[in-house]
């Protein structure tokens, strides 16, 4: 199936790209308000699945356990820039654990976070692990492993208990047979697991309506889970990035993956959303965010025009001059 054009993107009048792609939107009787393209078809999460995997270890209790602040919670959820809040964070929560930045899986690499970046060329500092975007993310892997092998060693292999415990949390969520779930290699070395957007939209939409749940446990934790991120929307990305910005809206819960995936849900009007833009873009990501969220007749002011600001419909040069235009074509 051959997915529409979600978004055209014109130079001088010109259309010279075109970002085709599929998106859905459900609603509060996991009704389709929405779809465009295919959306039966196994998607990999990418890093949208943090906010779910985080459930893992919450379902266990093992934040209470470790003592983890709320902070630290959502740096679970997070593909953290490498600020100095985000690094002391996750080698606080390593300590907790018991465990070693070197024990991380990831190959060491510098902060996304610009002014960090640049500091920590000035200072001459080589690459670490601690400023990898998806440590957060191990962290949380670490902790079932420890639990249920009394180790952290191999918490990224497949069938090691950490994984296999996530596999069936993002299973439950999504309400998809664990066997049926595709899974491949993330970036980060750990496994990335697919499921139709439908059930993204869905797995999401639970996320935000925790009362959607049926296991208690496991609604428990989606509250605690929620309430981390929107009390610390700083840990699931970093200042001035789309994940970031967004969840300063009480009322959205929302994480991106590369490869132009992103969900997110509206907590009061109960609608999930999912997209994948087929040329694997994040750059469109706001436009899409905004023409969906236009839509739905959605009123937050500050949230439209946050999303007006990190991608504005006129297309801009070097120059800051005015040269072309994004057009929603959904």
């Amino acid at each position: 199936m051959q997915n529409p054009v979600l978004i055209e993107e014109y130079r001088g009048g010109l259309l010279e790209n075109i970002h085709p792609g599929r998106i859905c939107v459900i609603g509060p009787d996991r009704e389709v308000l929405f779809s465009a393209g295919d959306t039966a078809a196994p998607l990999y999460y990418r890093s949208s699945s943090k906010p779910l995997q985080a459930l893992a270890p919450l379902l266990d209790g093992l934040d209470k356990k470790y003592g983890l602040t709320m902070r630290e919670t959502a740096l679970l959820c997070g593909s953290h820039a490498g600020e100095p809040v985000h690094v002391e964070t996750l080698l606080s929560m390593l300590e907790k654990i018991g465990a070693k930045e070197e024990d991380l899986l990831m190959l060491p690499t510098y902060p996304a976070n610009q002014d960090a970046f640049r500091e920590a060329i000035r200072l001459g500092l080589p690459p670490r692990k601690a400023w990898h975007n998806c440590s957060g993310k191990h962290a949380g892997a670490m902790m079932l492993q420890k639990e249920a092998a009394g180790s952290v060693a191999g918490y990224w292999k497949k069938d090691s208990p950490a994984q296999q415990k996530i596999l069936s949390v993002i299973a439950e969520m999504a309400e998809v047979d664990p066997a049926s779930i595709p899974i491949g290699v993330d970036g980060c070395g750990v496994p990335v697991f697919a499921v139709p957007l439908y059930n993204m939209a869905l797995s999401y939409l639970k996320l935000a309506c925790p009362d959607m749940i049926a296991s208690a446990p496991l609604r428990e934790a989606a509250c605690r889970t929620v309430e981390a991120m929107k009390e610390y929307p700083v840990m699931v990305r970093g200042n001035g990035f789309l994940c970031t910005e967004i969840n300063r809206d009480r009322n959205i819960v929302a994480k991106g993956g590369a490869k132009g995936v992103y969900c997110l849900a509206l907590r009061r009007e109960r609608i999930g959303i999912a997209l994948k833009f087929d040329d694997g873009t994040e750059e469109c990501w706001p436009i899409a965010i905004r023409r969906i969220l236009e839509k739905l007749g959605y009123r937050d002011a500050q949230t439209l025009a946050m999303l007006d600001s990190l991608r504005p419909l006129s297309l801009t040069n070097d120059n800051n001059e005015t040269v072309g235009e994004y057009r929603p074509t959904f």
